[in-house]
């Protein structure tokens, strides 16, 4: 029986509030939902851990009377407490909780951490994965997930078909050694000695290799060819991948990235080492190129590749903008209000009063 709409709490390491953090996808959802009418608190958005945690606690104990389902971002590492400690508050306060499983790195921590993993996300009353890729990983602890691809909001992003194209790429992620920058650099080191014109743009926040990379590219003698812009910002994001002709994606752990989402919806083609949930969201040859994690002259081919094959380029940049319009909020939506429904909410009545609420600075 339908016991009304539900009000919601979106529990994460919310930091896109700040000026050059990543928008996670807890804030997206987040304000998507409160776009539809849903009336949602978001938590948090404190850059120290210690401090996230605390105001996690106290938003969701201090204002149980005010919410009705806990949506989690379900993260590895030091962040997975985030999960532990909502779940054991929801359970106690018989608060229903939705855990979203994310990141490419989860699976290898599930096996590490197996009893406790399946400890905590037997609390939730249901999970969701953005990919078949954690899917399958949930799976093999004799746990069920439902599939609810990331969300982007299709409209920020303006597509524009590539047929021939030119040597001007495009690389966005973290400075951080999961992402393996020094595997750009070294296939644009490849692709200058036949695509002297080339240009590279290497976008992201610093997580401590960015030094490194740069006297990296200083080395081989690709700095001349190589920007680096820093964080993007929606406008600066929108400008860069517009003038480019080919993203990047050098991680050796991924999952069901946003950022090759975004990529696509842009209507860039699509290069990507084949790791983690990679191979599930995109089909090689139609919705972009797959290759071997860690090799350059891979990359280097993969473009050559493209660059001479017009109707290979066209046929990628088509079916990418497709593989997004997958993730956009009006096909992504039904969904999540599928899943409110089966555990017990009906749909937003209303529009023009639903607001995010953060919680206030503890």
């Amino acid at each position: 029986m339908s016991i009304g709409q539900p009000r919601i709490c979106i529990v994460g390491n919310l930091v896109g509030r700040h000026t050059g953090n990543v928008t996670t996808q807890g804030q997206i959802l987040a304000d998507l939902l409160v776009k539809t009418g849903y009336d949602v608190i978001s938590v948090s958005s404190k850059l120290n851990r210690l401090l996230r945690m605390a105001e996690i606690v106290i938003t969701v104990v201090g204002r149980r009377r005010s919410i009705d389902l806990i949506i989690v971002e379900v993260y590895s590492g030091p962040s997975f407490v985030i999960a532990d400690t909502v779940s054991l508050i929801g359970k106690y306060l018989g608060i229903p909780t939705v855990g979203v499983l994310h990141g490419g790195s989860l699976p290898e921590f599930m096996t590490r951490n197996t009893k406790w993993v399946s400890r905590v996300l037997r609390r939730f009353d249901e999970l969701v994965s953005p990919s078949a890729y954690l899917k399958e990983a949930t799976g093999q602890l004799g746990l069920k997930a439902r599939i609810i691809p990331n969300v982007i909001d299709l409209d920020r992003y303006p597509h524009r078909l590539r047929r021939k194209i030119e040597p001007k790429l495009i690389w966005m992620r973290a400075f951080h050694s999961i992402y393996n920058p020094g595997l750009a650099i070294e296939a644009f080191s490849l692709i200058l000695d036949n695509h002297p014109e080339a240009t590279l743009v290497m976008a992201g926040v610093d997580k401590g290799l960015e030094a490194s990379i740069k006297q990296l590219a200083l080395e081989l003698g690709t700095d001349r060819r190589i920007r680096f812009p820093g964080f993007l910002g929606p406008e600066a994001k929108a400008r860069e991948f517009s003038e480019a002709d080919i993203y990047l994606n050098t991680n050796d752990v991924d999952n069901m990235p946003v950022t090759v989402v975004e990529s696509c919806a842009f209507g860039l083609p699509v290069i990507a080492t084949d790791v983690g949930g990679i191979g599930f969201l995109i089909d090689h040859g139609n919705e972009g190129l797959l290759v071997p994690a860690g090799n350059a002259a891979e990359i280097a081919d993969a473009v050559t590749r493209l660059l001479g094959d017009p109707e290979l380029t066209s046929r990628i940049s088509a079916n990418g903008r497709l593989l997004a319009e997958r993730s956009s909020w009006e096909s992504v939506r039904s969904n999540w209000e599928n899943m409110f429904r089966e555990l017990g909410f009906r749909y937003p009545v209303r529009t023009a009063s639903a607001a995010v609420h953060e919680r206030p600075s503890v």
